[in-house]
C-alpha cells in the first residue's frame, strides 16, 4: 500500500470520486473537510481510515498531500487561510487554471500541483466508473510531486498528460469536446418535436449513432472516422437541409452553416470530397449567409 497520506478539502463530486478512488488505489485518505458536513461524514464513513475534519487547516495537519477540490474561483482564497508545513503537497484539479493558483503555499515552502482529470463527471458514482481509461492533466512545482502525480494517474487507470502552455487552451479543448457535444445533441434531438416525437425520442435514437461515432473516432481517427453526406460529396442532401432549417428552425441555420464550413476540409482530407463539390456546398453556404435560398 502506498503510505502517502492523503486529505481532501472539499467533498463535491470531483473531491468525493478522487478520494474513493484513490483509496482504492491503495493511498490512504485520511482527513476531510467540506462545506456540506453531510456529504463529508457521508465520505468519511465510506473510507477506512478518513476522519471528517471541521477546519482545512485541520486536513493540511493530517495529510502529506492534500487536494483542493473546490470551485475553481475560491482555489487561491482556501489555499491562502491554511498555514502550509514545508514539504507538504498542495494539489488542486482546475482544469483551466496553472499552479500559480496555489502561490500562497508555496510561498510558505509547500510544493504544488495540478491533477485534472479529463473526463465528465455527471456524479460522484458515474466519475468513478468513466476514471479508468482517462487522461490527467498534470503539472507541479517539483520532480517528486511529478512524479507522485504520473503514478496515481497511472494506478486510477488512466494516463498522466503534462501541461504546457496556456491552460486555457487545453480546457476550452475540453469544454469544446464535452460540454457542447451536450449542446449538440440537445439541439439535434429538439429537432425530433418537429417529427411528432419528443426530445427523449430523439435523443434515445441518437444515443447509438453517437455512440457508433466516438468508436470510429478511437478505431480509424480522424479525418477517416467522418461520415455524411460533406464526406461523400452529396451537395444535394445539404442544400435540403438548409432549406428544411430554414423552415422549422431558421435559429439553427447560423450552427449547422459554421459546423459545416469545419467538415469540409476534415472531408477533403479523408479524400471523398472533390474540389468541385467543396465549392458548391461553400456556395450553397454563402447563398445563405446572404439572404439567399441554399438552393437557388
Amino acid at each position: 500500500m502506498n503510505r502517502l497520506r492523503l486529505g481532501f478539502i472539499g467533498t463535491g463530486t470531483v473531491g468525493t470520486a478522487l478520494a474513493r478512488a484513490l483509496a482504492r488505489a491503495g493511498y490512504p485518505v485520511v482527513a476531510l473537510a467540506s462545506r456540506s458536513p453531510r456529504r463529508r461524514d457521508a465520505l468519511a464513513a465510506s473510507l477506512d481510515s478518513a476522519r471528517a475534519a471541521e477546519t482545512a487547516q485541520e486536513v493540511v495537519d493530517a495529510a502529506d498531500l492534500v487536494f483542493l477540490t473546490v470551485p475553481d474561483d475560491t482555489i487561491a482564497e482556501v489555499a491562502a487561510s491554511i498555514s502550509w508545513p514545508e514539504n507538504h503537497a498542495a494539489v488542486h484539479c482546475s482544469g483551466v487554471a496553472s499552479v500559480d493558483l496555489l502561490g500562497s503555499a508555496i510561498a510558505q515552502g509547500a510544493t504544488a500541483g495540478v491533477f485534472h482529470p479529463l473526463q465528465s463527471f455527471a456524479n460522484a458514482k458515474q466519475a468513478e466508473a468513466n476514471m479508468p481509461g482517462s487522461a490527467f492533466g498534470i503539472e507541479a512545482t517539483s520532480d517528486d510531486l511529478l512524479a507522485i502525480l504520473e503514478e496515481m494517474a497511472v494506478l486510477l487507470g488512466g494516463t498522466a498528460l503534462i501541461i504546457s502552455g496556456d491552460k486555457a487552451v487545453y480546457h476550452a479543448s475540453a469544454v469544446i469536446a464535452s460540454n457542447y457535444l451536450v449542446a449538440l445533441l440537445d439541439v439535434a434531438s429538439g429537432l425530433w418535436e418537429h417529427l411528432g416525437l419528443t426530445k427523449a425520442d430523439g435523443l434515445s435514437a441518437l444515443m447509438a449513432l453517437v455512440r457508433g461515432t466516438v468508436d470510429n473516432l478511437g478505431a480509424v481517427g480522424l479525418p477517416n472516422a467522418l461520415t455524411g453526406p460533406i464526406a461523400r460529396g452529396d451537395v444535394g442532401t445539404i442544400e435540403r437541409h438548409l432549406a428544411a432549417l430554414a423552415e422549422v428552425a431558421p435559429d439553427l441555420l447560423p450552427v449547422y452553416k459554421e459546423l459545416a464550413r469545419r467538415t469540409i476540409p476534415i472531408a477533403r482530407a479523408k479524400g471523398g470530397l472533390s474540389s468541385e463539390a467543396a465549392a458548391r456546398l461553400t456556395e450553397a453556404l454563402d447563398r445563405l449567409e446572404r439572404g439567399e435560398s441554399p438552393c437557388e
